[in-house]
């Protein structure tokens, strides 16, 4: 399958209102949503279409919303490969997924983002006394709602359905396994990585 003409033979186009739902501006829903989110997805790619996916969390209504076409969101410490930003400053087109835990819908965000290092915003994107150092600046072209079905599906917010979290591995076996290092047991390096989670998140 090469072309949307093809694609459209499998799936049929959407009703017009599927289109219409992207109203583009932050409106009082979208704050609301925003406002209660602790975790939002973060997607961007580099100018080769290379692509990258990176997890943001922070205590809820952290990602400050400065009007109808703008949003903010901190970077906290990480591994230090600054994937997300590279690709920024390489491609500014960027997406968000907005998720509120135990809500099955969430909302999607598409713009053109920016890397600053400092602005008047800063000091409210302070959390436990730490100020970032940089932050994303989000100006918003898509905004729109997305279904449950997804999650719906993946029966992700019942713990019924979860794994048993000692049938997986430890991040310290797999990071072992991966990077084949020999002087440290896993137990130390998954000592060495909770102390670093509990030390460093801000």
């Amino acid at each position: 399958m090469t072309t949307e003409a093809e694609l459209r033979e499998i799936v049929e186009e959407p009703p017009q209102n599927i289109w219409d739902k992207d109203i583009a501006r932050i409106d009082e829903h979208a704050r609301t949503i925003i406002a209660h989110s602790p975790f939002v997805l973060l997607a961007t790619s580099n100018s080769e279409g290379t692509c990258d996916v990176s997890p943001r969390g922070d205590p809820a209504g952290s990602v400050l919303v400065l009007n109808d076409h703008q949003l903010v969101l901190a970077d906290r410490p990480g591994n230090h490969r600054v994937d997300s930003f590279r690709n920024v400053l390489d491609n500014p087109h960027v997406a968000l997924l907005f998720i509120v835990p135990g809500m099955n819908e969430t909302l999607r965000v598409n713009g053109r983002a920016a890397l600053v290092s400092d602005a008047p915003f800063f000091d409210d994107l302070t959390v436990q006394g730490r100020r970032p150092r940089l932050a994303l600046l989000v100006d918003v072209e898509e905004l729109y709602m997305h279904c449950a079905k997804a999650f719906l599906r993946s029966s992700l917010w019942k713990p019924e359905t979860w794994p048993d979290r000692k049938t997986l591995p430890t991040l310290g076996r797999i990071a072992k396994d991966h990077l084949g290092i020999k002087k440290m047991s896993v137990a130390a390096i998954d000592e060495t990585l909770a102390l670093d989670a509990e030390k460093n998140l801000y």
